[in-house]
């Protein structure tokens, strides 16, 4: 039996996630970049992670003919450029704070992300209508005094609560 992809988009709206935008450098030197929350961890000895890009992509081809990226984890301040960088403007680099050199793998977006990683391309595979990118990190930079992640699940934009009152918990004995 095969699934609606309306079924697939409802089970995966909800399971929430990060938010990060992936950044990187064409070979003309135009930057690029894209919103995106498939991120996950794949191994810390070395440390690799994987994203999942859109075919066609413009982001995408760039990361695979240079063979670097930077994954930009977003803070809860940030949704504006998770939207930005989602909606294809071209002028997207244009309309935010970002910088490179330091052998950054792609541009940093200082004001909006909290953490930045920087990763080497390692492996991509095609599946389906993405691309399956591995990327070793290289480096990782902590940006921004607040640390509270962009989240994303059941279709809108969330975050952690201020307090950590629900995180802790009074056991008796």
């Amino acid at each position: 039996m095969h699934g609606h992809p309306a079924d697939f988009r409802t089970l995966m709206a909800g399971f929430p996630t990060g938010v990060t935008v992936v950044t990187t450098t064409g070979p003309d030197g135009a930057h690029r970049g894209m919103t995106l929350t498939s991120l996950c961890s794949v191994s810390l000895e070395p440390p690799v992670l994987l994203v999942c890009m859109r075919r066609g992509s413009p982001t995408l081809d760039a990361v695979q003919d240079g063979r670097r990226f930077a994954v930009n984890l977003l803070h809860r301040r940030a949704r504006a450029t998770a939207e930005l960088f989602a909606s294809g403007a071209p002028d997207r680099f244009d309309r935010v704070p970002w910088r490179t050199g330091d052998d950054a793998a792609g541009p940093h977006l200082v004001d909006a992300a909290h953490t930045i990683a920087d990763c080497t391309v390692t492996n991509d595979q095609v599946v389906g209508d993405h691309v399956v990118i591995m990327g070793r990190v290289t480096r990782v930079t902590r940006m921004a005094e607040e640390q509270h992640p962009l989240l994303y699940g059941l279709r809108r934009f969330a975050t952690w609560p201020d307090t950590e009152d629900h995180l802790s918990y009074d056991f008796i004995s």
